[in-house]
């Protein structure tokens, strides 16, 4: 619980100098005034992050979290519990979608393992953070202890510190793995914002009609039975999360508190960021929605946290592949605000104001 409290009590908001000279050079430069629309917003926004009219988005990295859920037994997923750990060999090995992606975009996947249920080589080339293999079925008590939320949220925020140990790092993207695992996420939307379960539970991997309407009566009966405390994100964790969920609440807190920049992906990274904000209202200054999911919570998610995603590609996978896909905007983002020239740069009387 001491990192946790340390991390939290060490971020702060971007530099707003910075930011307000970012506004005032998109505002100037020599084109019509607010045409590349929400681009310019993302770059002034980066620039905050970074104190820099010239961010450099140099080495972006991408995250996928993992982890086994103990709800797959209820039957929320069309796919069996082993295809996490077959997931995970996939990414450690490139071929895996978002490795594809990320390439194309120029970031590096890593991959956590929080809690598959699998026991991985020591050598195996991933963060080993395995707080137990998978969570206990939400739907018959408490998904982790109190102790092992708390534990897979610092192990997310140590992750960013291995990480920054070895290098610096420009951009973080979250993502995810684990079977299962839109139905803890949508459990968490629920929690937080009272909003009726129907409204907020999706197919996930696919569900038919009916196996949908149980999947929805599982998270109403996981809500009742554990009661989360809205107001005690922990708990909500504890309660009705996931370990991989932490771990990716944990990477946005430890991102924030370096002034890191966080592409957060889908509907279980937005979980995770919902977690994170709710723990540190500060965080979500740093925190980026690559895109809108088809799962039906995710835009409940984004109207709590107050952010709109970049993309709409009606994308449903996770991974980290919608971070990677909005990676190469925000690289756009960054290169309009450090290369398009101002009016008086290039000579040309401001006629924007005149009539």
């Amino acid at each position: 619980m001491k990192k946790l409290k340390q991390t939290i009590d060490s971020i702060k908001h971007p530099d707003r100098e910075v930011y307000e000279k970012a506004l005032a050079r998109l505002a100037d430069q020599a084109r019509p005034a607010g045409c590349l629309g929400e681009l310019e917003a993302l770059s002034a926004r980066l620039a905050g992050i970074a104190g820099t009219l010239d961010v450099q988005l140099k080495n972006k990295i991408i995250v996928t979290c993992a982890g086994d859920h103990g709800v797959v037994e209820e039957g929320v997923s069309l796919f069996p519990s082993d295809v996490t750990t077959q997931m995970v060999f996939n990414f450690v090995n490139g071929g895996a979608s978002v490795n594809v992606l990320a390439r194309h975009a120029g970031a590096r996947v890593f991959v956590a393992d929080l809690g598959v249920n699998y026991d991985f080589k020591p050598d195996l080339p991933v963060f080993h953070k395995k707080i137990r293999k998978g969570t206990s079925n939400l739907a018959k008590g408490p998904a982790m202890t109190r102790e092992e939320a708390v534990q897979s949220i610092e192990a997310g925020i140590e992750i960013v510190e291995e990480l920054l140990r070895k290098e610096r790092v420009d951009m973080l993207g979250t993502g995810d793995m684990g079977i299962g695992n839109t139905t803890p996420s949508s459990a968490i939307i629920a929690s937080f914002s009272g909003i009726a379960v129907e409204k907020l539970t999706g197919r996930g991997t696919g569900l038919g009609d009916k196996a949908l309407q149980s999947k929805i009566k599982t998270i109403k009966k996981a809500l009742e039975l554990n009661n989360p405390d809205k107001n005690d994100p922990i708990d909500v964790l504890a309660k009705i999360g996931g370990f991989e969920i932490g771990g990716l609440a944990g990477l946005v807190l430890g991102a924030a508190a370096n002034s890191i920049p966080v592409v957060c992906d889908g509907l279980i990274s937005t979980a995770g960021a919902l977690i994170a904000c709710e723990l540190a209202p500060a965080a979500k200054d740093y925190l980026f929605a690559s895109h809108r999911s088809v799962e039906a919570g995710h835009k409940f998610m984004h109207d709590h946290l107050g952010l709109e995603p970049i993309l709409d590609l009606k994308m449903r996978l996770g991974e980290g592949t919608g971070a990677a896909v909005s990676m190469e905007i925000l690289d756009v983002a960054t290169r309009i605000l450090a290369e398009i020239k101002t009016w008086s740069e290039v000579n040309i009387k401001d006629v924007q104001n005149k009539s």
